[in-house]
């Protein structure tokens, strides 16, 4: 425990209202602080190796785009989810957290290479351009398995999504912006900070022609067609899951709907369905799955591992940005998976490192406060063993039988990030909450309450209801996704606190964590 009962000082200290990041390092220890400071070196140098010879465009980006900057802080959101962590855990949050900045790194060197805004008249980018296909956020890039001579590059993700989970204020602006063109206030800031990049023309130009999909919601439909105009020169197909995924009458018109965006890439881009490497490629999308279930499987025990957002973040980069294809992420998913099993060897022969608590985070988390649970457990013993983000499509791909594997491919895009739960009837959000609940003997669900979402806000008596009767915690912490504004981290807290000292009648473990100011912090 980071916590001095002695000298009153914790963790609360290292945060001030007038500092964005640490006011200094934190001491644990020789060996940890080594190795934490030497994680925070590495990943520097590996963006300084990586973008380097990219600066000229770098500068222009960052002059020309508002969320190239935030990359810059990268290190700080590592530093904010490994904060109080010693040890295995240490390691396991740092591993996790460099394999999605490892791919993102690589993703905005690409950018830099091809980018219409950056590089001019550029011959070299231009061939680059026609040989890339761009993807919206909310749309896995599962379908470039069996393209294995296109790139292909998530534009949203990179100048959305993972800017806003590393600098909780990259989104203020672009959602300012659309606002500003008559948009409601009470719109989901998700797709409200698309549609902002899109009127404030901050999408980078990487590609011929680009995949979007129906997304789990009308904010987002919405948001495909202003992005139909936006991208206007050049060709746009919508992939568009079924709503009820679970019913077997609509899986072959999920099947349809993938051959159809297939053969709009073929055509585009002027290469064929390749089936030797989509059969590589779904190896690798096993192998990942593979890892994840075993995750599971040890957080579902009395010693859980790999827990908050070291699981959740991971897998979900891993899954929706990198679509299993990157093979330094599976060697970081052998290589924590290895890890995992031996510190699991080691707390269960001992009998410690048991948490005080155990939860399950459900709902659409806050982007701007991804170490949420990490506080939770620094500061009551809360330790979130597994998270609705992370319980993305996990079933294994049929290798060899070319109907199957696309029946396979079509459910990945069915059960992709919030679709798999907030489609399909209550039952994939209401019922499945309580099956995890058993499966992973928690007795707390951190709820998240996106106040700017209708899907989950219309049940919220029936999950009161059901939590009550199952005698579980259901602890509401509100949010506003990307938007700090409308609910701060300070607020989400102090929302968690309530319930524990009210209901639980606990004390904290650190009592510095309780209440600080961090609203100006990355």
């Amino acid at each position: 425990m980071a916590y001095d009962p002695k000298t009153g000082k914790g963790l609360g200290r290292f945060y001030d209202a007038d500092h964005r990041a640490f006011k200094f390092r934190e001491w644990k220890g020789l060996k940890d602080t080594l190795y934490d400071y030497g994680r925070w070196m590495y990943l520097y140098c590996f963006m300084a190796a990586q973008l380097g010879p990219y600066a000229p465009q770098m500068v222009k980006g960052m002059l020309r785009y508002r969320w190239l900057v935030p990359y810059l802080t990268a290190a700080n959101m590592v530093d904010r989810h490994t904060i109080g962590q010693r040890g295995k855990e240490l390691q396991y949050s740092h591993k996790q957290f460099f394999s999605v900045l490892h791919h993102s790194v690589i993703k905005v060197k690409e950018i830099m290479q091809r980018d219409a805004n950056l590089n001019g008249n550029s011959k070299k980018a231009e061939a680059l351009r026609n040989n890339t296909v761009m993807f919206d956020e909310m749309t896995p890039s599962l379908i470039m398995m069996g393209f294995p001579t296109l790139d292909w590059i998530d534009i949203a993700m990179m100048s959305v999504g993972m800017p806003s989970e590393v600098d909780q204020n990259s989104c203020v602006y672009y959602i300012d912006a659309i606002e500003h063109f008559g948009l409601a206030p009470d719109v989901c800031p998700e797709p409200a900070t698309e549609c902002g990049v899109a009127v404030t023309d901050d999408y980078p130009r990487v590609g011929k022609c680009y995949v979007t999909s129906s997304m789990p919601c009308d904010g987002a439909v919405q948001q495909t067609a202003l992005m139909s105009r936006y991208l206007k020169d050049v060709d746009i197909f919508q992939i568009t899951p079924p709503q009820r995924i679970n019913e077997p009458e609509v899986q072959d018109y999920a099947v349809k709907n993938l051959k159809k965006a297939i053969k709009f890439i073929e055509d585009e881009m002027g290469v064929k369905w390749d089936w030797d490497a989509f059969w590589k490629n779904a190896e690798m999308y096993n192998q990942m799955a593979e890892c994840m279930i075993e995750k599971w499987d040890v957080n579902a025990t009395d010693y859980p591992q790999v827990c908050g957002a070291a699981l959740a973040l991971q897998r979900e980069f891993e899954f929706m940005g990198a679509a299993c294809m990157d093979k330094y992420m599976l060697k970081t998913d052998l290589e924590v998976t290895k890890m995992m099993h031996k510190g699991y060897e080691h707390d269960s022969k001992l009998g410690v490192n048991k948490p005080k608590y155990r939860c399950i985070v459900w709902a659409c988390p806050a982007h701007y406060y991804t170490n949420f649970a990490n506080w939770a457990d620094l500061c009551w013993g809360v330790r979130c063993v597994n998270d609705m983000e992370a319980m993305l499509s996990y079933l294994p791909i049929t290798i060899g039988d070319k109907e199957q594997a696309l029946k396979d491919l079509a459910r990945c895009y069915e059960r992709m990030m919030m679709r798999s739960h907030t489609n399909g009837g209550y039952v994939n959000l209401l019922d499945e909450l309580w099956k995890m609940c058993d499966r992973f003997n928690v007795n707390i669900v951190i709820m998240y309450d996106h106040v700017s979402c209708r899907n989950v806000g219309g049940l919220h008596g029936l999950f009161e209801d059901e939590a009550r009767k199952r005698g579980i915690h259901l602890i509401w912490v509100p949010h506003d996704v990307m938007d700090p504004r409308t609910v701060s981290r300070r607020e989400m807290r102090d929302a968690f606190n309530k319930y524990m000292i009210n209901v639980f009648r606990e004390e904290p473990l650190d009592p510095t964590l309780l209440d600080y100011e961090d609203n100006l912090s990355w």
